[in-house]
């Protein structure tokens, strides 16, 4: 048989990047088993795994405590609901949406705070979490409780990271939709095929749990991040979320005291390994990143009881990212191999007139 050079050049030339790119990824996930809370790795790009792996018997497909990596969902079935016209906007004042929840003596400051202030963080109010989170999830109801805080700051001021805000998000998309946070979630997502949540904690109200307490599956995570990652569709090319949301989510309105990175809507905004990440994270490092310039998405999931801001965990993770973001980079830069001549007396024609060329393997998976 007589391989054309063309062809010959293709089968030598593509599968190396991807092979050096595989092999690079599989060193950096065997050397993050030094990270012992680190439960499961996932690296796709432009929809394809480049790489997985599960650690110390955690698997990609059981469901995990996603933490506060749940605010970013919650914040997409927002941009959804204003999508749909069930909400008017980010401007919409949260005090004529929850008016029954007010305060009986509320703080004038409670009527000028908008949807767009949940979403980034930036009601003013003294936040549910942290050390106040043990004391709001025992009130009789965490919406009122949530909107009788007292204001440490206005609305629109700096960021306040509080669970509080998420939570009267999901108690307004309840309201509007006349179904649960959870129901909304499943019938706007339906086309995402692996996207699905699992046990989710509601308060005494019944309202799902606006930004904690969300079970995911790794791969479910991954195919909620594909969403922002492919600007808004669903892998059956039908549109789930609009570009439009996905860049106003993107646009840094705050910045976090803790780490300085900056917060859009939902979204954490950094610069890691050299390039822009938008990311959503959940306590004990339950990351999900997006690094647009590179169409990469990044799963990582890890012990939810173990802390991942003041003991540096998550800078560990941010590193692991920048590891995998410089394999992918430089697959990118690798030279291609140069065509290859056929050897001496043989031309690219068929070995015999009228025969049939055979089909080209297909290249190794990348």
């Amino acid at each position: 048989m007589i391989i054309r050079p063309l062809l010959l050049a293709a089968l030598l030339s593509f599968p190396v990047p991807s092979l050096a790119q595989e092999a690079a990824l599989a060193t950096i996930l065997e050397d993050a088993a030094g990270l012992d809370a680190l439960e499961t790795v996932i690296v796709a790009r432009a929809g394809d795994v480049l790489a997985e792996r599960g650690y110390d018997g955690h698997t990609l497909a059981d469901p995990t405590n996603i933490k506060s990596a749940s605010k970013t969902v919650v914040s997409a079935l927002v941009g959804i609901a204003i999508e749909r016209g069930l909400l008017e906007g980010v401007e919409q004042k949260v005090a004529d949406l929850l008016p029954d929840d007010l305060p009986a003596d509320p703080d004038p400051r409670l009527a000028d705070i908008t949807l767009g202030n949940l979403l980034s963080m930036q009601a003013g109010l003294q936040p549910t979490s942290g050390p106040n989170y043990g004391r709001w999830v025992a009130s009789r109801n965490w919406v009122r409780a949530a909107l009788d805080q007292p204001f440490t700051a206005d609305p629109g001021g700096p960021m306040l990271y509080s669970t509080g805000s998420t939570h009267l998000l999901s108690a307004i998309l309840t309201d509007v939709t006349d179904a649960s946070t959870l129901a909304n979630a499943r019938d706007w997502f339906a086309a995402v095929d692996d996207f699905a949540i699992g046990g989710w904690e509601r308060d005494p109200q019944g309202i799902y749990l606006g930004g904690n307490q969300m079970a995911m599956s790794p791969r479910s995570l991954l195919a909620f991040g594909e969403v922002f990652r492919s600007g808004g569709l669903a892998p059956d090319g039908s549109r789930i979320l609009s570009q439009d949301w996905i860049d106003q989510s993107w646009v840094k309105r705050t910045r976090s005291r803790h780490s300085g990175d900056g917060y859009g809507y939902g979204w954490f905004l950094s610069h890691i390994g050299g390039e822009d990440v938008r990311y959503a994270w959940g306590y004990g490092g339950q990351m999900l990143y997006i690094v647009p310039a590179l169409d990469l998405s990044v799963v990582m999931t890890s012990d939810e009881n173990s802390p991942s801001a003041g003991n540096g965990y998550r800078d560990a993770l941010n590193d692991l990212l920048a590891d995998i973001i410089t394999a992918v980079r430089d697959a990118d830069a690798a030279p291609a191999e140069e065509p290859v001549a056929p050897p001496a007396g043989q031309s690219d024609a068929p070995s015999r007139a009228g025969a049939a060329f055979p089909p080209a393997p297909a290249p190794p998976a990348s």
